[in-house]
């Protein structure tokens, strides 16, 4: 009868103190609030929706997500306001996409010669707490949160995280990036830019060693050399792209839509994915040769609802959560962060009449033109490249040997 017990005893306690909690959560949200807390309070929130859903407390489930709902509106509101700051030099600020090598990389080469770094794209705070159980039994893990610059998209944010600049910055020290037409050509120099930055940073080369997966075999192949590497003084990075493309495909395929159909499913296939994948393979073998581990990742993703209307020229990129271009609004500006000043997003000068438009909460861009072909297609569909805490808000992690 203990026994049995148990679950039900642990199901009420859970349900017990998310109550008491509710209450208070909800009063905090006439505190004013930095970002620490933002952050602070959406990790709560991700772990209360894992704690309820493990409990099967469906009721409770609910009402947080009301409060999460209330919550990602005021935090895509803040993040408005604040983020011409924080790309200006604000002394309060985040941690961001180019903080990353200088302020969590390369202090770990002050105390190993050498060290992992792993960026698996496309990686939600939420599907990173679901893979901590298969992790802590090889390895202690220390976790910290950064914000992903905007858009939260692979161009700008993970090549920030390789190049340590922002779309400025790397702009004018690569002249022909900026006019790169597709994703992959935007991000095809990430080593040297890690190289660089490095060299930067620590005041001297450091050896680099690049992988990037995007199958199985890419992965067999990494682990193969992947001994060698470590071997050698300086960092190995290693990009994993399946979550990414997961996230991307179940959009384009019936049956990927079937079986990731909400935010608990996607966490499941990760899980099930990283389980059996090259990344823990290599976390493992970094742990087993006693070689310290940086795991992060480079935005989320959101599960968008809300299709929102937007007036553009045709001169406007096609991205569904942002959107450059002249003459460009939304026809609900509470569901659009909008600029024309190209300093606020740090992107390069001298595209003239350019307004910039993201897409906040858990909306994305329709025309007009073809509203119910698009609300038809990708309502339900999780993207990126927007202002909300499931896209901005993400794990780093210093994994060490047990």
């Amino acid at each position: 009868t203990r026994l049995l017990e148990g679950p039900s005893l642990r199901q009420q306690r859970v349900a017990r103190d998310f109550t008491e909690r509710f209450r208070e959560l909800n009063a905090l949200r006439s505190v004013p609030r930095g970002w620490r807390e933002w952050a602070e309070t959406y990790s709560e929130l991700v772990d209360w929706e894992l704690r309820l859903r493990e409990a099967g407390e469906m009721g409770l489930l609910a009402s947080l997500e009301t409060l999460l709902d209330d919550f990602r509106r005021e935090f895509c509101h803040f993040v408005a306001g604040c983020y011409g700051s924080w790309t200006a030099g604000a002394e309060d600020r985040p941690p961001l996409s180019v903080d990353m090598v200088r302020q969590f990389l390369s202090p770990l080469l002050a105390e190993s010669p050498s060290v992992l770094f792993i960026v698996i794209d496309c990686l939600r705070l939420d599907q990173w707490r679901a893979l901590l159980p298969l992790l802590a039994p090889h390895a202690e893990v220390e976790e910290a949160l950064y914000y992903s610059i905007l858009p939260t998209a692979t161009p700008f944010s993970r090549n920030a995280i390789f190049s340590g600049l922002y779309p400025d910055g790397l702009a004018q020290r690569f002249p022909g990036w900026w006019g790169g037409n597709t994703e992959g050509s935007l991000n095809a120099d990430e080593q040297p830019l890690l190289a660089e930055q490095l060299e930067r940073v620590v005041g001297r080369p450091v050896g680099t060693r690049y992988e990037k997966i995007f199958a199985a075999a890419d992965g067999e192949a990494m682990l193969r050399r992947l001994r060698g590497h470590l071997s050698q003084p300086g960092v190995t990075a290693a990009v994993f792209s399946f979550v990414d493309m997961l996230t991307h495909g179940r959009s384009e395929s019936a049956v990927l839509w079937e079986v990731a159909r909400d935010k608990e499913a996607l966490r499941a296939l990760t899980r099930q994915w990283f389980e059996r994948s090259a990344a823990f393979s290599a976390i493992r073998e970094a742990m087993r040769m006693g070689i310290p581990t940086l795991v992060t990742t480079d935005h989320g993703s959101i599960h968008c609802h809300r299709p929102a209307t937007v007036f553009a020229k045709r001169d406007t990129t096609e991205h569904l959560r942002y959107k450059f271009g002249s003459d460009l609004r939304a026809e609900d500006p509470s569901l659009a962060f909008s600029t024309s000043n190209e300093r606020i997003l740090r992107f390069p000068p001298g595209r003239a009449a350019t307004q910039y438009l993201i897409a906040m909460e858990d909306a994305f861009f329709v025309y007009p033109t073809k509203l119910r072909q698009y609300q038809a297609r990708y309502r339900g569909s999780f993207m990126h490249g927007g202002i909300s805490p499931e896209e901005m808000v993400l794990p780093v992690a210093l994994l060490t040997p047990r």
